[in-house]
């Protein structure tokens, strides 16, 4: 891994939640990084991504995701032309990392944008015909040994379940059944737990292969990435990606690998990095304990971007930043 004694500074593209117009709709209307960045993507699509995104009615539809990335990319943007952010490396957690691919110059912003797109139309078609019973629940509060214990309790009933992910201590992403979800809940909260959102269609397990392999056939065939001017670390294994094939791999890998953020905290840190920004829509990794203690993070999504009076949002390193309370949010993919 490489090091350095010198401070260095990464970017960090967030997971997408739910995503819908009345939330973020007036910021990306009158942002002007963002209207420049729309501009572009309503050129690569042959449409207009504000009014697909206003009619649309599902949270993580195709336009929501395409708005998503957007506002990810003019944030970075804007922290770069507002904040001096001159970032050493980046990475892109979920679905931040199509924001990684245009960031890093590894795909041209339109070439990503008709990447997401088609991405979301793949995955759509996907679950329309395989997988409809299965959800990922996000869990925090619950100690690696629970948590395999309760888990356990599933095996016994021979019921299905994936680890999705690993976002921090006694934080995880659980796959099994949504016949089951219920009960898994209660039994998360009668150990101490709380169950904080669940998401439908699943992400990031091994039964997705089919996906994977549908999205590489129909998507990432058609487009030419190129080596990432900036690195990129891994969001499931904390590698470093460098070259065009990592970066095909990584955003293959999102779909059949377990996202865990700590791996890309201690690359990150390996790297000598001190400060990230996180730009983007964020209620999550920003807030990380494992976040907060290992770095200085400025959180820029469009709520302090519509503040331009006041300094981006920091969180102090080495404070407590975990969840209190279960989120009504269905998806933080």
């Amino acid at each position: 891994m490489m090091t350095t004694d010198q401070a260095r500074t990464a970017v960090v593209f967030p997971g997408m939640g739910p995503s819908r117009f009345t939330d973020v709709g007036k910021f990306m209307m009158i942002d002007p990084f963002v209207r420049k960045r729309l501009a572009a993507a309503d050129e690569a699509l042959g449409r207009s991504v504000l009014d697909g995104f206003r009619t649309a009615g599902a949270d993580f539809g195709e336009f929501a995701q395409i708005a998503c990335f957007i506002n990810s990319v003019a944030l970075a943007d804007r922290a770069v032309e507002t904040q001096g952010l001159a970032p050493d490396v980046c990475a892109g957690f979920s679905f931040g990392q199509k924001a990684a691919t245009a960031f890093s110059g590894a795909l041209p912003f339109t070439e990503a944008v008709r990447l997401t797109y088609e991405l979301a139309l793949c995955e759509k078609r996907f679950f329309e015909e395989e997988h409809q019973d299965l959800v990922t629940l996000t869990l925090t509060r619950v100690p690696d040994a629970t948590l395999q214990e309760v888990l356990g309790e599933l095996s016994e009933r021979g019921e299905f379940h994936e680890v999705s992910g690993r976002l921090d201590e006694g934080m995880h992403m659980v796959t099994m059944r949504e016949q089951v979800l219920e009960s898994f809940q209660r039994r998360i909260s009668a150990v101490g737990g709380y169950s904080l959102y669940s998401m439908k269609p699943p992400a990031h397990c091994r039964i997705l292969s089919g996906l994977r392999a549908r999205a590489e056939e129909e998507v990432l065939a058609k487009f030419d990435l190129a080596d990432p001017e900036l690195p990129v670390v891994a969001d499931h294994d904390g590698s470093l990606v460098m070259s065009a094939d990592q970066m095909r791999t990584l955003l293959l890998d999102t779909f059949d690998h377990p996202v865990r953020w700590h791996p890309v905290v201690d690359t990150l840190r390996g790297m000598g990095v001190t400060t990230v920004h996180v730009t983007g829509s964020d209620r999550l990794i920003h807030r990380l304990d494992v976040t907060t203690r290992a770095f200085d993070v400025v959180a820029l999504g469009p709520e302090q971007a519509l503040r331009p009076a006041r300094p981006a949002a920091r969180s102090a390193s080495r404070t407590s930043a975990q969840p209190s309370a279960p989120s009504s949010a269905r998806k933080e993919q």
